[in-house]
């Protein structure tokens, strides 16, 4: 029996910026077959599509933070696998407010759950449900085929924002930085792991911002200066790039920017990319 190696597929590699050729955050990982989903940014079933995961597979899903563009496709993931043959209700995991959240959505939808319900459609009964589960730092989740750890990372002034590690039986480690600002935490939480999936922004492109965007930035997320400084002692087999925000600079600049501080290998993620 050939056995492949679990997978890191980036879904979406967007941020808020209304990039046509990079969906909202999301990435999957592929362990034994299984799909695990971290984040749902706008068009995330249909990224997962392309990326040959059915969407009757997608069942779980870890969420980073609340922010708009890394939950907006959790209508998405919650309904649209429900109607394409989804028995088992989806498995949510995330921050204090996820529960909130997705029992707003079922409720907004309330009308379109009756009516696939007991409208005539053919329809499973189960499917749409969710169990949510709010998460502090340490294992969240474990089966045959991963445990997953969250981390906190800060970003910002959200109380709650975490990363994941995902180490798989076949024995990858796999680090999810979510949404954040240059920490520790993602050094700890790596620590020599295979994949390493962090957000950056340009260094150079940062500073043609505006100021009041530059005080922003420069609490919420992570420079590509920083970032470089970040992953030399983290040493991730390879350093995937992001969520970038380039603000005028090329993928070949910014990779560029972050190898000034880091010689490992480093590459500017795009969607449905694979590690």
């Amino acid at each position: 029996m050939l056995l492949i190696a679990a997978q890191v597929i980036l879904l979406g590699t967007g941020t808020p910026n209304a990039d046509p050729e990079r969906s909202g955050p999301s990435v999957a990982i592929v362990a034994n077959g299984v799909s695990y989903i971290v984040d749902c940014g706008p068009g995330v079933v249909r990224r997962a599509a392309a990326a040959h995961i059915k969407p009757s597979e997608l069942k779980r899903a870890f969420i980073t933070h609340l922010h708009s563009d890394h939950t907006v496709g959790l209508a998405d993931l919650i309904l649209t696998p429900w109607t394409l043959e989804r028995t088992e209700p989806l498995e949510l995991y995330g921050p204090p407010g996820i529960r909130a959240m997705a029992n707003h959505i079922l409720a907004a939808y309330r009308e379109d759950i009756q009516i696939r319900l007991h409208g005539g459609e053919p329809s499973n009964k189960t499917g749409y449900k969710v169990n949510p589960h709010e998460i502090k730092a340490g294992v969240v989740y474990r089966d045959g085929n991963v445990t997953v750890t969250a981390f906190r990372v800060p970003h910002g002034e959200w109380r709650d924002a975490f990363g994941y590690r995902f180490d798989t039986s076949d024995g990858r480690s796999i680090v999810i930085s979510g949404d954040t600002g240059p920490t520790d935490a993602v050094v700890k939480a790596c620590n020599g792991c295979d994949v390493l999936v962090h957000e950056v922004y340009s260094t150079s492109g940062f500073k043609r911002r505006p100021v009041e965007w530059q005080k922003y930035h420069a609490q919420y997320h992570t420079s590509a200066d920083e970032l470089g400084a970040i992953a030399t002692r983290a040493r991730p087999g390879v350093l995937v790039l992001t969520h970038q925000l380039f603000w005028g600079t090329s993928e070949g600049d910014l990779v560029a920017e972050v190898a000034k501080g880091y010689a490992g290998r480093v590459v500017s993620g795009r969607d449905l990319g694979v590690y």
